[in-house]
């Protein structure tokens, strides 16, 4: 059976109301946009994202929260996104914050089937004692709050023990990939997409250049395609920026 879908939204029909995904991106660098938007077109509601952040306002998954798409969160941070944070602090939206290395280890150790692992990041914080607010009420009190993790002590430290990460789908964005679904990420755009990719039970992914399978050297193959279920070509991009600074040029 192939794997290439001719349209973004073809690729992503059936994913459902309530489902979960794990979204690949840092910011707006290697973010799958094309399947993000197609998603937001469609009609699922109630999802359960996965990912570094949530996209800035109108670009990325921003676009999701936007339109009320997204029931609950978990990232590392809310970033760029001021729609992220009013959302958050009504109490529109459950957003569980998590530190930026467990977040990519809870990923990948989700995509290689473990199930927990044990952590030294956030002994002693609200991250392991709980009581970190998921949900507020519109008045600003506590809705939902982290409940305490297991604390264990290997070495004379302690560890957090932190639950793995697996979603419904996976959507992610390469540079180039082959049509049997093996992926080559650009520079900082690998980030999170490898990781979203391994930790999905469908894996969608979007690409920039379409090649024959062995046009791809196995040396230079950062995802096999073993692990993606469908491959959209969407061409070449433009690389949105996240945030610009331009000098005056002032005392150059």
């Amino acid at each position: 059976m192939t794997k290439i879908y001719e349209t973004a939204a073809e690729a992503v029909a059936d994913v459902p109301s309530g489902a979960s995904l794990a979204v690949g991106g840092f910011g707006l660098s290697g973010i799958p946009d094309q399947l993000i938007a197609a998603i937001a077109a469609g009609d699922a509601t109630d999802l359960e994202v996965f990912s570094n952040n949530c996209g800035v306002d109108g670009r990325g998954l921003g676009i999701l929260l936007e339109r009320r798409r997204i029931r609950r969160v978990t990232a590392s941070y809310v970033g760029e996104n001021k729609e992220f944070a009013r959302q958050y602090l009504s109490g529109e939206l459950e957003v569980e914050l998590t530190p930026q290395g467990t977040l990519a280890e809870k990923l990948r150790a989700g995509g290689a089937g473990i199930p927990a692992f044990f952590t030294p990041a956030g002994v002693g914080t609200p991250v392991s004692d709980g009581g970190l607010p998921w949900r507020y009420h519109p008045d600003g009190s506590v809705a939902v709050a982290s409940p305490p993790k297991e604390i264990r002590e290997f070495g004379r430290k302690q560890y957090v023990l932190e639950e793995s990460i697996t979603a419904d789908y996976a959507l992610v964005h390469a540079l180039r990939g082959d049509t049997e679904g093996n992926l080559v990420f650009n520079k900082a755009a690998m980030n999170f997409n490898p990781l979203a990719a391994t930790a999905g039970r469908i894996c969608i992914a979007q690409v920039e250049q379409l090649v024959a399978p062995g046009e791809i050297d196995p040396g230079q193959v950062h995802l096999p395609g073993v692990f993606v279920d469908r491959i959209v070509h969407t061409g070449a991009q433009d690389k949105q920026i996240e945030k610009r600074t331009v000098s005056t040029g002032k005392g150059a």
